[in-house]
């Protein structure tokens, strides 16, 4: 008879002679386990769970039937399954950026199923609005020629420097996914020069932006009441300060959206609306006969000094009208995005769609609204105060208050985004420190104290042509320099090839320009001072 033998046990030679056969111990079955793999962009999303980051202490082990080897025979793995074959990448990037595990909490990465069609909503909205009316007040001091050659590069060199920030949002070589414009600003120039460089620009640019709609907004609805009252109206209107109350009031109460995503609907009302404004103001002005008496001259001071600040004051209020860039990341930040799929493809699609119907929209009305008032396009309000003050007589009252409404739902939209980097901001001191999401009632009251301390700077500031190019020079270089200096550090080109002396050329001028911009908005609000009246909005 043969013996018995143990699976686990050591063989046992048999006997010469024995009728027994050898017995071959079989290892135990092991099922192999499936890959997991994923691209590097996915593993910072926050759209995968509510941690933003996978780490070890996430990771279930599956069960498995036992081997026979013996446990010290192989050395345990340190690395999860799920970091290979991506693993090192990963770990680079674990090395080299910090990693906010309060990310999925935040107002722009709280929700990233956005689309090409919400990206074309929100560029659009915040790409076109009021500043486009001040454009007019430029050329008077431009002219005909230098007015339309700046406005034409100025639109040239910020659609680049989208471009740029579009394709760097990701990290192809890290996964990691920059959805911050001070985040990628640390991650190319340190944590410290970033605040120094990038902080007072983007804060200046998103307050003031506004500031600057508050103003609008509560003038404008001023306008509408009387236009709509009709001249015969007894009825006791709101002072200036009251309307802005009005406005900032409403705009608190539609700010308590919660996220990025979800005012993609606010967005579009806020586009469209402004895409009818501007065409039906510049239609109704050339369509009508031009004032008696303009002349398109431009505006020269007394003093060579004077001359060269006005000049540079109005290339600051082009500048102006094309703010935007502090928003492009965020706005990518809120689409999913992988390695076959990237963010970046709807994103530029988007994009262009919505700068398509920008260009449709800025270059008639600056230059219809130009051609159409001349020298008399007043500098507070510029096209739109032009239009009330020559248009009334010969308009219908029902296109008058159509335009007034449209202006101020396109500035109660327009505020939303803006706001939207703010509102991060605020609460993302909260969630560092608690570590935990903000409640909803102190949400609540985080952006009724932006909203208000809004209201308080808009009641003070005298006008917005006083302060367009002292705006555009802060904020230039957000939209046009710092995108240079970053795709050269993170892209490296070619030394001394052409997008090396593109990037450079642009990024250096456009520091240059900034400086120029600001000092001459400074001489500007200095020189004009005694014709302000601060605290006494009209």
């Amino acid at each position: 008879m043969g013996e018995a033998v143990d699976a686990n046990s050591t063989p046992v030679t048999p006997r010469p002679g024995a009728n027994s056969t050898p017995l071959t111990p079989r290892p135990a079955s092991v099922s192999p386990t499936p890959p997991i793999s994923a691209p590097p962009s996915q593993f910072h999303s926050p759209s995968l769970s509510r941690s933003p980051l996978l780490t070890p202490d996430h990771i279930v082990p599956s069960k498995t039937p036992r081997n026979s080897t013996p446990r010290n025979a192989t050395p345990r793995l340190r690395t999860p399954r799920f970091m290979t074959p991506l693993g090192s990448p990963l770990r680079r990037a674990l090395q080299l950026t910090k990693l906010d595990p309060q990310d999925a909490w935040l107002p722009i990465t709280e929700s990233r199923n956005g689309n090409a069609w919400y990206a074309a909503f929100h560029c659009l909205c915040s790409g076109i609005g009021f500043q486009a009316l001040v454009l007019p007040v430029s050329f008077t001091v431009l002219g005909w020629a230098w007015g339309i050659i700046a406005l034409t590069v100025a639109f040239a060199w910020q659609l680049y420097t989208f471009y740029l920030l579009v394709q760097l949002h990701e990290n192809t070589e890290t996964g990691i996914r920059y959805s911050r414009y001070l985040q990628i600003m640390s991650a190319n120039f340190g944590e410290k020069k970033a605040k120094w460089l990038g902080l007072f620009p983007i804060l200046y640019l998103s307050i003031g932006t506004c500031v600057a709609l508050n103003i609008i907004g509560g003038s404008t609805s001023k306008l509408f009441f009387q236009t709509v009252c009709g001249q015969s109206c007894t009825v006791k209107t709101l002072t200036p300060v009251e309307w802005y109350l009005v406005f900032a009031s409403a705009a608190v109460l539609l700010s308590q959206l919660p996220n990025l995503n979800s005012i993609a609907g606010v967005s579009l009302i806020g586009s469209i609306t402004a895409v009818v404004y501007c065409t039906i103001m510049w239609m109704v002005s050339v369509n009508k006969d031009r004032l008696p008496g303009i002349t398109y001259k431009p505006i020269r001071g007394p003093k060579e000094v004077d001359r060269l600040f006005e000049v540079l004051n109005s290339l600051g209020i082009i500048a102006f009208a094309f703010r935007g860039h502090n928003l492009v990341l965020e706005i990518q930040a809120t689409m999913p995005s992988s390695e076959k799929h990237p963010s970046r493809v709807p994103m530029w699609k988007g994009a262009k769609a919505a700068y398509a119907v920008i260009a449709a929209c800025l270059f008639p009305l600056a230059i219809g609204g130009f051609w159409a008032y001349g020298q008399r396009i007043p500098k507070n309000g510029g096209l739109q105060s032009a239009f009330y003050a020559y248009r009334r007589a010969d308009t219908s009252e029902f296109i008058m208050g159509l335009v007034s409404l449209l202006i101020i739902i396109n500035a109660l939209s327009s505020f939303q985004i803006y706001a939207m980097p703010m509102f991060d901001e605020l609460e993302s001191i909260f969630t560092k420190r608690m570590k935990r999401p903000c409640q909803w009632w102190l949400r609540i009251i985080l952006r009724a104290f932006f909203g208000y301390g809004v209201f308080f700077l808009a009641v003070a500031i005298p006008s917005i042509g006083s302060v367009g190019g002292l705006v555009g020079g802060i904020s230039l270089p957000v939209t046009l320099a710092y995108p240079c200096f970053m795709w050269l550090r993170m892209k490296k080109p070619k030394k001394y090839g052409k997008m090396w002396y593109l990037n450079w050329s642009l990024g250096i001028t456009g520091l240059i320009l900034s400086v120029s911009f600001m000092a001459a908005g400074v001489y500007v609000i200095k020189e004009n001072d005694s014709k302000f009246e601060w605290f006494k909005p009209k």
